[in-house]
């Protein structure tokens, strides 16, 4: 099952994600099959950008959203995005 989700690319104490589409039994950071977006929870306001195009492809394919990306995803653009997960 393929799952779209976070993978973490960013240095210590310094997060920064790709949203991923990813095989579900994956290692959170092993190999995707596409990166679909960005989010950098380190900007006021945080950063979110998709390929809405692809995310709707991938989930017309059977992918399920994790549930921090379909959060994201919820958001309006022009809201900021805060991530209240610790």
């Amino acid at each position: 099952m393929l799952m779209i989700r976070l993978a973490r690319i960013g240095a210590r104490k310094q997060p920064y994600y790709r949203v991923v589409v990813i095989e579900k039994d994956r290692a959170r950071n092993g190999r995707s099959v596409e990166v679909v977006g960005t989010y950098n929870p380190r900007t006021n306001p945080a950063t979110v950008e998709f390929k809405r195009d692809r995310v709707d492809f991938w989930v017309s394919k059977g992918a399920q959203l994790s549930e921090t990306v379909s959060r994201l995803l919820a958001k309006p653009a022009s809201a900021p995005v805060t991530d209240t997960a610790a």
